[in-house]
């Protein structure tokens, strides 16, 4: 089986079954790729999810430069029109090439899981964070949405 990497959302779970679902992955790498990582759901604020996930022997990395900007955010709340903020998101993760090439050596040593709030990775930028890497893989990484 070839080299995975996982995304995952944690709209619509606890802070437990997160978890639950990265360990039964095998995943010890979280890239959190949310550009505020505040949440109102228990557990999933930056501190309380790096001790958490430390707990468990998972590591986190957040990399705000990989997540939505502000205005980009709120233009899609205002017109929900996903086309044009994947158009938006993937010209601006073009210009993130650094951060890009942090995930990338992580995901080149660890089995990674990107993160982000959005449950269906068809809504959510993280589809377009991963396709950046396979592009900079070009070796057959292969992503799998959990």
């Amino acid at each position: 089986m070839g080299r995975e990497l996982f995304t995952a959302g944690y709209e619509g779970i606890n802070i437990d079954t997160f978890i639950s679902n990265l360990l039964a992955k095998n995943i010890n790498c979280i890239l959190d790729v949310r550009a505020l990582p505040l949440s109102r759901k228990p557990g999933f604020s930056k501190n309380k999810l790096a001790n958490r996930l430390k707990d468990v022997d998972i590591q986190y990395v957040h990399l705000g430069a990989l997540g939505s900007p502000k205005d980009v955010r709120e233009k899609l709340k205002s017109t929900r029109d996903y086309p044009t903020f994947f158009k938006t998101m993937d010209t601006y993760l073009s210009g993130q090439k650094n951060a890009l090439e942090i995930a990338y050596s992580y995901v080149t040593n660890s089995t990674c899981c990107l993160m982000c709030f959005e449950h269906f990775a068809e809504q959510c930028h993280r589809k377009i964070v991963a396709k950046k890497i396979i592009n900079r893989d070009g070796n057959g990484l292969k992503v799998k949405h959990i």
